[in-house]
């Protein structure tokens, strides 16, 4: 009898679900992409409804629904925590039996009311979630596996080890010391949005230099030769009030938070390098421990200090492992696909399908929503836009790297939706990397966030190693490696070493709109198997350019989530300056579209995000 499994996370931030059928990941997607509310915490019904239809099936054909949370033990870290830093943890307190006691409790009540059944329903540890989604979807019948992020329940870092359909938590560091919510701190205080502006921080780490890195160890975080830590508590304030950090650690660099929106200085670049290199240096610890403790030769990561790329990249380059897989929504997310998976083996008597050694079985991670191309051309007629069709026999590949090798920006709307935070050539801008104003316009005139940070390569799989120092597979854009020496040039000194624009604008190798201020790429690697049309525009463009790699980044402005629909699409192609819009197979050009955006009320909600 086949089993259908529906896994849920939600509550906390990056709500989604993730549906498997005889243990095989159907689909999965973020609520955000529904709600268009970025992050998006609610519970997941646009998701949960589009797991079952992607399934062709409702709620009571279900084996099982599994909450990647356990809602009883998070409860008792909330009273027992407050109990511990009481009476300073009143307002810490107050704010958590809100957010929490409002509607954790109401899972199960939730499902039933929106499913109208009764289906069994399993709460897995946070942790096992992560753990589970990084293992079970890998191509490693064996391996060990490493979760860390802010908190899940009590545990914060967890190490363990995964064999076949079995999955063991061998040592965990439990809360309030925390390497993610030491990361986040320093999130705060330079002046992002916690839970979304850990990324900029690790764009921003390259401009500086680790001069506190000393002290942050010194005072705030004692790390053990083993990798295992203590924060000294002292500096913070997340465990009994309303912010991460409090007035001793700004005494301790010398000044306040950074305002948001305000000038970033030479101060926040080096906070950022240091807190980065202490992170990575936490991580490599870890990591060989984990080695030595379980004999494995290879990893699985998870939790949202796994989406650190350039960290990834370094623990990659020790050489610790022979092999890493991330899982590409490592953070909250990825959870629901987890939980699916402790729910299948251990409620419905479910075990792990036959893997392969060269490919794992989250097919690229294109398990989100799909349009077809009638459902596209109906739209177009409805919006009256200006199309024309591309050519059917390559799917418009040729014309789509012409218009790329013109220096034209290529918005590219084809196949599924990517699960997690990266787009990875289904819901992508694109653009060519020899440009030298390619990154500084993709920045400032169609994603409307800050010039430093830093774009990626989409790179053809066999020529990956031509121009980075990667010699293994990144499909999901989660490895930080160097551009190779050949590639690079020597930038012009800065007139202001300060002056961010300068540095931002100089041209570091061929490839100046993918190459970081430290001469580094985040790379996505692709293959012809996984993501054919993809893998035929890089082709495409290879053979015009001789260049085997394009610019990608998310399908998406600043403060709102990658595009999921058409409609969605081709709202952000009228609000940017993308010349081209591809909408399955067919092309807008931006020079030939009658119908213009009136309101722009829109940009103050993502400019203040």
């Amino acid at each position: 009898m086949t089993r259908y499994v529906l896994g849920i996370s939600a509550f906390y931030h990056d709500s989604a679900a993730a549906i498997l059928k005889d243990g095989k990941i159907i689909a999965a997607a973020q609520e955000e992409r529904f709600t268009r509310r970025k992050h998006d915490p609610g519970f997941p019904r646009g998701a949960i409804n589009y797991c079952l239809e992607e399934a062709e099936m409702d709620g009571s054909d279900l084996a099982a629904i599994a909450f990647y949370d356990d809602p009883a033990l998070t409860a008792d870290r909330i009273i027992r925590s407050s109990i511990a830093f009481a009476p300073e943890s009143e307002k810490f307190f107050t704010k958590a039996v809100k957010s929490f006691f409002g509607v954790k409790p109401y899972f199960k009540e939730q499902v039933e009311e929106m499913l109208n059944c009764d289906v069994p329903i399993y709460f897995a540890r946070h942790h096992y979630s992560h753990a589970a989604s990084a293992f079970f979807p890998s191509p490693f019948e064996e391996a060990a596996v490493l979760c860390v992020d802010g908190v899940g329940e009590w545990a914060t870092t967890s190490l363990g080890v995964g064999r076949g359909s079995k999955l063991d938590i061998l040592k965990e560091i439990r809360y309030p010391h925390s390497l993610g919510l030491l990361y986040s701190a320093f999130t705060y205080y330079c002046g992002f949005k916690v839970n979304s502006g850990e990324y900029k921080l690790m764009g921003l780490a390259p401009y500086g230099q680790p001069i506190y890195a000393d002290k942050i160890k010194d005072h705030l975080i004692d790390i053990k030769a083993d990798g295992s830590f203590r924060l000294n508590l002292d500096f913070f304030d997340y465990h009994r009030g309303l912010t991460l950090t409090n007035d001793r650690f700004h005494e301790l660099f010398g000044a306040g938070p950074r305002q948001p929106e305000s000038r970033i200085s030479r101060r926040e670049m080096d906070l950022a390098a240091s807190i980065q290199s202490v992170t990575e240096e936490v991580m490599l610890k870890i990591c060989r421990f984990l080695r030595a403790l379980t004999g494995a030769s290879k990893l699985c990561l998870a939790g949202g200090v796994a989406l650190n790329c350039v960290a990834n990249g370094k623990i990659l380059r020790a050489g610790i492992f022979d092999e890493i897989w991330i899982q590409p929504a490592a953070g909250d997310a990825g959870g629901a696909i987890g939980a699916a998976y402790l729910a299948d083996f251990e409620m419905s008597g479910g075990h792990r399908p036959a893997i392969s050694a060269d490919s794992d079985s989250q097919g690229g991670s294109f398990i989100g929503p799909e349009y077809k191309n009638d459902e596209i051309l109906a739209f177009l007629q409805r919006s009256g836009a200006v199309y024309h069709p591309l050519d059917s026999a390559d799917g418009g590949a040729a014309e789509i790297a012409a218009l790329l090798a013109e220096e034209k920006i290529v918005g590219m709307f084809s196949g599924r939706m990517e699960f997690g935070p990266r787009s990875l050539g289904g819901r992508s801008i694109l653009g060519d990397p020899r440009g030298a104003s390619t990154q500084s316009r993709m920045n400032l005139k169609i994603k409307f966030r800050e010039s430093f940070r830093p774009f990626a390569p989409i790179v053809l799989r066999e020529r990956a190693s031509e121009y980075f120092e990667l010699d293994s597979d990144s499909p999901y854009m989660l490895l930080v490696a160097p551009v190779k020496e050949a590639h690079r040039l020597t930038p012009d000194a800065a007139s202001d070493p300060d002056d961010m624009l300068q540095i931002v604008n100089a041209v570091r190798s061929d490839v100046p709109a993918i190459t970081h201020v430290d001469y580094s790429a985040r790379i996505q690697t692709v293959t012809e198997d996984v993501n054919p049309r993809m893998f035929s525009v890089l082709k495409a463009f290879e053979s015009l350019t001789g260049c085997p790699l394009l610019v990608n980044t998310s399908f998406n402005v600043r403060g709102e989530p990658i595009v999921c629909t058409p409609e969605d699409a081709y709202r952000c192609f009228m609000r940017t300056e993308i010349d081209v819009l591809v909408l399955g197979d067919y092309a807008l050009h931006r020079a030939e579209q009658t119908v213009t955006e009136t309101d722009d009320s829109w940009k103050l909600e993502y400019e203040l995000d």
